[in-house]
């Protein structure tokens, strides 16, 4: 490999204290030159206009010495000037480089996966402050990111790991005589198998979704297909579990132009999760409603409702609210991440609002409405 000249491995410090002394340099040169081309001229201009002669040994001893103290004079002061313009350009040089070593050794242990580093502010400047804060927020960002990579592995550890333990085990009992392989057993083995494959599919799903690289299919809906499509699909379970489901759409909504499979997908996640949640007796509305030329298409339920504490992180992977949304309802533990990913794909939002634990919940998603 080619060695680096040692010149361009100098810092910034010490190339920026160069500049300045060069700068002062020629500074110096350039009123030292002006001075003496201009000064003994104009000297001897005043003295001939006093009225005394050109070559007056008077006027000659006087030029010569405005002369010797003017050089005099001159190097001094530019002596005394480039020495403390170097040592405050010194100063302002080492500070510079300081922000920038700390901006460096900060995105050095960035790289190697401390994502704690932080870049205190300079103070030199809104450029420098800018640079600062920049680096801090990439930084925070890497470092939420790594600490949600964090928590799926381990989620999806502890996904994996309970229905393969039940069919190791019961496969285990069979193998040892203790365990008939009937109907009930393999019942069981086919409920985990599906549980295992919902969980593949649906984090294929939702990684797609979040990357952007899902080809959409885009037609123009209203929200009275959306929401009838879906009512229709769920309404029998909802009766076999004592629970009303009912449709209420705004007739004048324009259309919306969405994938009708993902938007179903998404509508389908919501109503699933409210079903888990209500108890027989009560009530899942699906309405849509005019939202400041956007269409709101609201999934409401009476069910167990959600503590404020939990709202802000409902759309997280594996994320559950409390022990009455957990997994033993049969979900993945991520349809509304899923939910999320789809809705935004669409140019869309999606916000969860709940009055509190056995108050019901609302979910809505905000759907852009094209141009006439």
């Amino acid at each position: 490999m080619k060695a680096i000249p040692t010149a361009s491995r100098w810092g910034l410090a010490g190339r920026l204290l160069t500049a300045l002394v060069i700068v002062l340099a020629t500074a110096a040169l350039t009123a030292w030159l002006v001075a003496s081309s201009v000064g003994p001229s104009l000297f001897h201009e005043h003295m001939v206009r006093a009225g005394l002669e050109d070559h007056d040994d008077a006027v000659l001893h006087a030029e010569r010495a405005f002369r010797d103290a003017s050089a005099v004079s001159l190097a001094l002061a530019l002596g005394a000037a480039t020495v403390a313009s170097a040592a405050v350009s010194l100063v302002l040089a080492r500070r510079i480089g300081r922000s920038l070593a700390g901006v460096a050794t900060a995105a050095a242990r960035l790289g190697a996966g401390r994502y704690e580093s932080r870049v205190p502010a300079a103070g030199l400047g809104a450029e420098f402050d800018d640079l600062a804060e920049s680096f801090n927020a990439m930084a925070a960002r890497l470092q939420e990111a790594e600490r949600l990579r964090a928590r799926l592995l381990a989620d999806v550890a502890h996904e994996v790991r309970t229905p393969v333990a039940t069919i190791a085990g019961y496969l285990e009992a069979v193998e040892d005589g203790l365990q008939p392989m009937d109907e009930p057993t393999m019942a069981v083995l086919r409920d985990q198998a599906s549980r295992l494959t919902r969980l593949a599919r649906d984090l294929a799903a939702v990684t797609h979704a979040e990357a952007g690289d899902l080809a959409l299919t885009l037609e123009p809906l209203t929200p009275d297909e959306l929401l009838v499509a879906t009512a229709g699909t769920w309404r029998e379970r909802a009766t076999a579990a004592g629970i009303d489901l009912r449709v209420q759409v705004d007739p004048e909504l324009g259309h919306v132009r969405v994938d009708r499979q993902r938007m179903g997908q998404v509508l389908d996640n919501l109503v699933a999760n409210a079903l888990r949640h209500t108890p027989a007796g009560g009530t899942i509305t699906l309405r849509a409603t005019d939202d400041h030329q956007r269409v709101a298409l609201h999934v409401a339920d009476t069910g167990a409702g959600i503590a404020a504490e939990h709202l802000p992180h409902l759309f997280e992977r594996f994320y559950r609210a409390d022990t009455a949304r957990d997994r033993a309802h049969g979900g993945s533990g991520i349809g509304l991440a899923i939910c999320k990913a789809l809705t935004e794909a669409h140019g869309g939002t999606i916000t969860a609002t709940s009055d509190g634990p056995g108050a019901g919940a609302s979910f809505t998603v905000t759907l852009p409405v094209p141009p006439a």
